[in-house]
C-alpha cells in the first residue's frame, strides 16, 4: 500500500491565455494541457485563478479564548466568524512573516509562539490558492500599526471567542469558513487547544 502523500507534478502546458487581469488579488487564465504519455491527445482546456495564498491565525490567549473577526464576504453573501488572515502580497516575506504582520494590522497583537499548524488548497480543481495555518499563543497587545482598514475590512468586527464554544460551533455547522474550520480541528487533534 502506498504512503498517503500529495506528489508535484506539472503537465505539459500547450498555451495559456489571459481572460481577467484584475489588478487586484486574482487574475484568470485559461491553459491548454496535454496529459503526460498521451502526445496524440487533443490538449483540453483547465482554468486557472491565480492567487498569491494567504496567512491564517488561530490566537488562542492564556484563557483559551480565540480573536475572532466578523466580516462581510460578497461572494458568499454572508457574514463570516473568521480568523485574522491576510494575503502573501509582500515581495520577499515568508507565510510566518505574513501571519505576524495580519495578526498586528487586524488584530493589534504580537505573539510569542508560533506554531505551523499545516498548508492546505482551498480549491485546487480551479485555484491555486494555498493558505498556512498558525496558532499563536503567548498573545500580547502589539505596538500602534499604521495599516487602514478599506472596503470590508473597515466594517469588521473583532471578538473573542471560547475555543470550545468556537470548535462546537465547528462541529455543528454554524460556522463554515474552511480556515477556521481547519485551524479548530487541527489544533484540537494535535492537542494544542
Amino acid at each position: 500500500m502506498a504512503e498517503p502523500s500529495d506528489v508535484a507534478e506539472e503537465w505539459e502546458v500547450v498555451d495559456t491565455e489571459v481572460l481577467a487581469d484584475t489588478g487586484w488579488v486574482v487574475t484568470l487564465r485559461a491553459d491548454r494541457v496535454r496529459r503526460p504519455g498521451h502526445p496524440d491527445d487533443e490538449p483540453f482546456r483547465r482554468f486557472v485563478l491565480e492567487h498569491p495564498g494567504a496567512a491564517v491565525i488561530l490566537a488562542l490567549d492564556d484563557e483559551d479564548r480565540v480573536f475572532c473577526l466578523r466580516q462581510y464576504r460578497h461572494a458568499a453573501r454572508r457574514r463570516f466568524l473568521e480568523l485574522p488572515a491576510g494575503l502573501l502580497d509582500v515581495e520577499g516575506e515568508g507565510a510566518e512573516q505574513a501571519a505576524r504582520r495580519e495578526l498586528v494590522e487586524e488584530a493589534g497583537l504580537e505573539a510569542s509562539e508560533w506554531t505551523h499548524l499545516a498548508t492546505t488548497y482551498g480549491s485546487p480543481g480551479i485555484s491555486q490558492e494555498v493558505h498556512h495555518l498558525y496558532l499563536a499563543r503567548g498573545l500580547s497587545e502589539a505596538a500602534d500599526d499604521e495599516f487602514v482598514a478599506e472596503h470590508e475590512e473597515a466594517d469588521m468586527s473583532t471578538e473573542w471567542v471560547a475555543f470550545e464554544d468556537l470548535l462546537a460551533a465547528v462541529l455543528d455547522g454554524r460556522v463554515q469558513d474552511g480556515p477556521v474550520v481547519q485551524s479548530v480541528l487541527l489544533a484540537r487533534a494535535r492537542g494544542l487547544a
